[in-house]
Formats: C-alpha cells, structure tokens, sequence
C-alpha cells in the first residue's frame, strides 16, 4: 500500500514537473512573437507615413494647378463681361444721340404745324364768309324760283319723287313680268325633260288584267269529277270560292271566272289540289279552298316583302307589307294595281332625283299611295283618304301620308312630294292600253250587286257570277225559312231593277241550305 501511494506521489510530481516546463517554455514562444510583430508594425507604420507624404504632395499640386486653371477662366469671364458692357454703353450713346436728333426734328415739325394750322383756320374763316353767301344767293334764287313756278320748295320735292317713284314702279313692274315669263318657259320646258327622260327609263310589265282564268286539264274524265254527282261539287266549289266555273266543250279546260283575281287564284290552286289528290267531294273542297286561302294569305305577305325589297324601302309596317302584297291580286281599270304601284313607284324616285329630293320617301309614297283600294273591310271613304288614314295608323312619314291622301285633290297637298306622286300616277293610268274603262265600270258593277245583296238581313255570303249575269245569295238557315227565301230573291231582283243600270237580265238565286255535322270517335 505504501509503494503504491508513493508511485502515485511520483507521478503527480512528475506531471507537474511537465507542466512547469510547458509553461517556461510557451512564454519564450509568446516573447519572441511579440518582439516580432513589433518589429514589423513599426515597418508597416513607417511604409504609410512615407506613403501619406507622397499622397499629400501630390494632392497639393493638383490643387495648386485646379486653382491656377480656375483663376484663368475667372479672368477670362471677366474680360468677357468688360467688352460686353462696353458694347452695350455705345449703343446706349448711340441710341441718346438718335433720340435727341429726333427730338430736335419733332420740335421743328411742330412749329411748321402751328404755322399750317394758322393758315387753315384762316381759310376755314374765308370758307364760312362764302357759305353763308352762297346761302344767302341760294335763298334768293329758290324764292325766284318758287314766286316763278307757283310752287314751294317742298312741294316740287314731292311730285319729282312721286313722279320716280311712278317711273321705277312701272320698270319693275315690266322686269318682273319678263323674269316671270322667262321662269315659266325655263319651268316648263325643264319639267317637260324631266318627266320625258323618267317615263323613258320605266317600263311597264304588263297592260290590262283579265277577269278570267283557264285551268287546264290532263283529260276531259276529270270534268265530271269536278262537276260531281247532279252538280253538287261544282256548286260546293262556286260557294266556297265565289268564283264562276264554265264547263263548256273547250277541250281539256275549265274556265274559272271572276272580278276577283284573289277568288280566281284561290279557286285555282283549290281545284289543282284536288285534281292532284283524286278526292272532290263538298267536304274536301272546303277544306282545301280553306287550307288554300291560309296559304294565299301567306303567298300575300311574301309577294308586299319581296316587293318592298326589290324597290329598296325599309322599314314599313308588317301590316302595310300584307297591303302591298293584296294589291297584286286587285286591278284598277283592268291594269294591275301592284305593277301600277310599283310603275309609280319608280317614276317616283326618278323624278325625285331629278329635282334633288329625297327619293326613298317619294318612292315610299308612290307605292303606297293606293294602299285605300284594298281595304280589309269595306269603308264609305275614298280610297285615297282611307290610305292616308292607314298609312297614319301604321306611323308613316307625314310627307307620306299627305301624299297618299292628296293624289286625287281630296286633301290638301302640304309636301313638295305631293304633286310629284299624283304626276306620276297620272303618268302611270295614261299610258297607252294601261287602263280600260270599261272594266273599272263592271268591277264596280259586281261589287254593287254584291254589296247590294250583303245589306239585306239574314245573308251570310253574295257572289256576282256570269260576268255580273247571276247573283248567287247564300243566307244563314237559322234566320231564313224557305218562304223568306222567295220573298228575299224576289226583293232582291227588285232592288237592282230599280236602281241599278245593266244590259240584259240579272238572275238573282238565293241558297239555303241546312248541315247537320257530328264526328264520329
């Protein structure tokens, strides 16, 4: 135990020995370092002094020649600034000198005006001296002059200016007139140009409409078809249409006939349908003339859109467009109302052009200005105040409607496009073979007759056929008995020999006729 603990002992004396020495010989490390560095700071420190002292001189001398370039621009400006005022006191001299030379030349000026001006206030005193002599003389000579003549002054004044104003008032009088003349004679011999070079760029499609119309037939077999068992699809044909069919011994034809080109073209195509579908029988002949009159009516509007585009108008009313199409199945004195329309339409807008006005609005009035002649009801008006009131109702151009009412002188014509439409529905009607007077006295004949029937109570539908030989008056079973019937015709016939003018005879036939339908499901 002992040898261990001074083992132990010998050891840590040993270690510490160790330790001491580490420690000497870490300080003379530490020593010599510093004794080093030392050194070399001082040869760093000594390096920038020596290096600071050369910066400073040379900083010095840049400084010495910045100052030195300064001071010689400084001088340079100032010299500068010396020559320039000098420049500027010689011209403030020169100018002193100018001035005062020009002060002397005023002065002068003004004592030459002061003598002018003596000299003319003593000619204005001579002046005055002699007006009031020559007053005086003037005085004298108008008394001679009035004491001699009987007549003063004034008055003499007075008859001279009547006497020029008698004068001029009669050479205007006589220019005037001229002028007028000349202005006529250029008027109408310009008007005449124009209407001459409009009615030569139109022409008319057609002249006179017919009041018949031939249906053609594959074979004659298919006419007793259409006549049917003792006549009755025949006479349900006629009371649905309206229209007169002949059935005669021309070959493979029927002839439809009517006033009415609208019944005439309904009857038409009635009778293709039912040709072509091979069933005639009265109830499938008023389904079809039914079904046949909705298409019509839409054929009506496709014809008045077609014609409104063709003639370049926008904007017209959807009711007015179902007019015009109307008009290509009404004629006016046998010449076709649409083609009339569209004729003066045209002229419209040429001769509108000519003049330098608008020619879409005349051209708009020109084929809307018989619109009156199809109305969808019947009115006691004319046809062209009717139209004026139509065309007001569906928002027309007051021009427009002014026109439309006037073309006939039954409104007064307020618009530069008045005369122009009623000129050229002149231009139109007076066209060679465009109109028959005749027929424009059966058409209002037939309508008469059919009116005339219409007005008695208890009649549901009259039709005029035969070319106005017959008229066929279908009345309500339930408000006409048989024996009301006869005295009915009886009246009827009456009527029209009394008050109405026709060659011939009228056979008037009245049909009553009672139908009892029940559908069977």
């Amino acid at each position: 135990m002992d040898s261990i603990i001074l083992t132990l002992i010998v050891g840590v004396g040993a270690l510490l020995a160790g330790i001491l020495a580490g420690k000497f010989i870490f300080k003379a490390n530490t020593e010599q370092k510093i004794q080093e560095a030392t050194t070399e700071a001082g040869k760093i420190v000594a390096e920038a002094q020596q290096k600071a002292e050369t910066l400073k001189k040379e900083k010095l001398l840049e400084a010495k020649e910045k100052f030195v370039q300064l001071k010689s621009e400084h001088d340079k400006e100032v010299m500068d600034r010396n020559r320039k005022l000098g420049d500027s006191e010689n011209r403030i001299k020169q100018k002193e000198v100018s001035i005062n030379q020009k002060e002397n030349s005023i002065d002068k000026q003004i004592k030459e005006n002061e003598a002018i001006k003596e000299n003319l206030n003593r000619q204005i005193e001579l002046v005055n001296i002699k007006r009031t002599e020559l007053e005086k003389h003037q005085e004298e000579h108008i008394r001679r002059l009035e004491k001699i003549a009987g007549l003063t002054a004034e008055e003499a004044k007075t008859q001279l200016v009547e006497s020029l104003k008698q004068e001029a008032h009669t050479q205007a009088l006589a220019v005037q007139q001229e002028i007028i003349d000349d202005a006529k004679q250029k008027a109408n011999k310009e008007a005449r140009k124009i209407i001459i070079q409009t009615i030569q760029r139109t022409a008319a499609e057609q002249a006179i409409e017919n009041s018949i119309t031939v249906f053609n037939l594959e074979s004659d077999e298919i006419k007793g078809q259409i006549i049917g068992r003792e006549g009755r699809n025949i006479r349900a044909i006629e009371a649905a249409t309206g229209v007169d069919l002949i059935v005669d011994d021309t070959p493979e034809a029927i002839i439809l006939s009517s006033f009415d080109p609208l019944r005439r073209e309904i009857a038409r195509l009635s009778l293709t349908r039912l040709v072509t579908d091979g069933r005639i029988h009265p109830a499938r002949i008023e389904e079809v003339v039914e079904k046949t009159r909705r298409q019509i009516e839409e054929q009506v509007m496709e014809i008045g859109e077609r014609t409104v585009i063709e003639l370049g108008i926008h904007g017209l009313h959807k009711e007015l467009v179902r007019i015009v199409g109307k008009m290509r199945f009404r004629s006016s004195y046998g010449q076709n109302l649409l083609m009339h329309s569209r004729e003066v339409a045209n002229l419209c807008g040429i001769m509108a052009s000519e003049l330098g006005m608008n020619p879409k609005l005349a051209k708009r009035a020109g084929l809307l200005h018989d619109i009156g002649k199809v109305p969808d009801e019947e009115s006691e008006l004319s046809h062209a105040l009717l139209g004026a009131k139509l065309a007001e109702k569906y928002g027309e151009n007051p021009a427009v409607v002014n026109a439309i009412g006037a073309h006939h002188d039954e409104m007064e014509m307020q618009y530069v496009i008045s005369p122009i439409v009623q000129a050229c529905d002149a231009i139109s009607g007076a066209r060679p073979g465009a109109r028959r007077e005749i027929m424009q006295q059966y058409l209002q004949r037939i309508k008469d007759l059919e009116n005339m029937a219409m007005s008695y109570q208890g009649v549901e539908k009259a039709y005029a056929i035969q070319a106005g030989r017959e008229l066929r008056v279908i009345v309500e079973a339930d408000k006409v008995t048989d024996a009301d019937s006869d005295k009915l015709s009886f009246e009827i016939a009456q009527k029209i020999q009394t008050e109405m003018t026709f060659p011939g005879q009228i056979r008037v036939t009245v049909i009553r006729e009672k139908r009892a339908v029940n559908v069977a499901r």
